[in-house]
């Protein structure tokens, strides 16, 4: 038998996670952000371990974060039978997520800006008052 030590989201990192959601950021994303930002590496079991997640979700975020080129994945053996294992790892600095999410409101903002003066022309158009 081998001896597994996987590292669970304490207290402040929930403060964290919703700190994230309170942004907009879907759960799964906002667990495996905080959890990979521990952590040097970790494979899909041990963030579902350390998140709670179900491999589904983990598989979600992951692939969101891929897509944004948020993550690096590789393949280690851990023994020289069976399947390797993919470890996935943050490639660049919380600050480009953090950046990312910014401009992600700032647009929303503008579009919701927008949004609402084009209801005031058209409400000025039809003469409601």
């Amino acid at each position: 038998m081998i001896d597994f030590e996987v590292k669970i989201l304490d207290e402040n990192d929930l403060v964290f996670v919703s700190d994230l959601r309170n942004l907009g950021i879907q759960r799964n994303v906002a667990l495996t952000l905080v959890y990979l930002s521990n952590v040097k590496e970790a494979s899909s079991r041990e963030i579902e371990i350390g998140t709670g997640l179900r491999q589904p979700e983990i598989s979600l975020a992951i692939n969101f974060m891929s897509d944004n080129k948020w993550i690096d994945s590789r393949m280690i053996r851990v023994n020289k039978k069976g399947r390797p294992l993919r470890v996935y790892s943050f490639c660049v600095p919380m600050e480009t997520i953090y950046a990312f999410y910014e401009l992600k409101a700032h647009k929303d903002y503008e579009e919701s800006v927008l949004k609402i003066n084009q209801l005031k022309v058209l409400i000025q158009k039809k003469d409601y008052t």
